[in-house]
């Protein structure tokens, strides 16, 4: 395994994640449980975004596809053994709004890699 490896695939798709599981821990005394992943999808839609645009540099739209199954890989493993198996919410964890998680973390890398590599789309975000 390489460096970009690790980075691209594991480091982002876990940190991605652990900024979305934080959140729902805030957000668990701050919003009805039924709205959680509701508040929280904009921001880590947002988050995902950026480092796709600012931190992945690949010229290869296979990689943003693998990218994009590795985080949901990710995601899925890490919200069931911290979430399902950990917490063991009371009315179940998957509803509609993980599943929506589920199908943007991994069409976002996606469609941001194809827009980078088919469309030769040159975005700089200015926010450092």
């Amino acid at each position: 395994m390489g460096r970009k490896f690790l980075k691209d695939y594991l480091f982002w798709g876990f940190l991605l994640w652990l900024l979305g599981y934080l959140l729902g821990l805030l957000f668990f005394i701050l919003v009805p449980r039924d709205f959680i992943g509701w508040v929280i999808m904009p921001i880590g839609i947002l988050a995902t975004v950026i480092v796709l645009f600012k931190k992945i540099k690949s010229k290869s739209f296979k990689h943003y596809v693998k990218i994009g199954i590795a985080w949901t890989l990710i995601a899925i493993i890490l919200d069931y053994v911290f979430l399902v198996k950990l917490l063991r919410p009371q009315d179940g964890y998957y509803k509609f709004d993980v599943y929506v998680y589920y199908l943007s973390t991994f069409l976002l890398p996606v469609l941001v890699g194809w827009l980078i590599t088919k469309k030769k789309l040159k975005i700089s975000l200015k926010w450092q």
